[in-house]
């Protein structure tokens, strides 16, 4: 019967809790596996998500019973890899406990599952794979999107700034430059000058409504009457 001190029991009491949070928040693509290190022949002292058909009472592996003969053994050994008994990949990581003589007295151990990972990691290369080619040339951007860009570009340096930098009272000279350039008209104006300001379609919109010239100024411009 193995003798435990009242500090090797609390710390496996608290590890229990530990890896029950754990194998929860994980589950179920990762088995949290916590050993009691000192009774290796009946080590697994709590198991969740079980992915490698071990139970509670099993012994430990071979590197809990490294640790049990050599305090010195490293604590924290991370991703590495590992497979169930069945043939899957597992990615496993353990983590050594020691008590306050140096002793170790438990391991927490974290295998994940790859093989779901793996499935999805080659449906997306799939997915995202782009093999063809067109016989032409073609653009998706709206027709004058890189004018749009530049005179924005060109408008910040002017002001010694970045487009997304640019003060609301600046883009709202910005979009008033841009009404008399002719470029508000143009497909998809809005989204374009958006996305390069970092602002959402509303803000510039508010934007515009708001640099437009009021109709009397527009008759003070065109000599109209007042």
């Amino acid at each position: 019967m193995k003798t435990t001190t009242p500090e090797q029991r609390l710390l496996l009491e608290q590890l229990r809790h530990v890896a029950d949070g754990l194998g929860q928040t994980l589950a179920p693509f990762c088995e949290v596996v916590l050993h009691d290190l000192l009774d290796p022949e009946h080590a697994v002292l709590a198991l969740h998500n079980g992915l490698s058909g071990r139970a509670v009472g099993d012994p430990t592996t071979e590197m809990g019973q490294a640790r049990i003969h050599d305090s010195d053994y490293a604590q924290v050994i991370a991703n590495y890899p590992n497979q169930f008994a069945d043939g899957r990949q597992v990615k496993s990581s353990s983590i050594g406990i020691k008590d306050s003589q140096g002793r170790y007295v438990a391991a927490l151990c974290l295998n994940v599952d790859l093989t779901l990972f793996q499935g999805f990691q080659s449906m997306l290369q799939q997915f995202t794979a782009v093999t063809g080619s067109a016989p032409t040339a073609e653009s998706l951007e709206p027709p004058g999107g890189d004018a749009i860009r530049a005179r924005i570009d060109q408008f910040a340096a002017r002001l010694a700034t970045t487009p997304r930098a640019l003060r609301p009272e600046d883009r709202r000279a910005l979009l008033q430059e841009l009404r008399t350039a002719g470029l508000l008209e143009l497909r998809r104006a809005m989204d374009t000058i958006a996305a390069h300001l970092g602002v959402s379609r509303a803000t510039v919109y508010s934007d515009a409504r708001l640099a437009a010239p009021s109709p009397a100024s527009s008759s003070v411009a065109s000599g109209g009457p007042i």
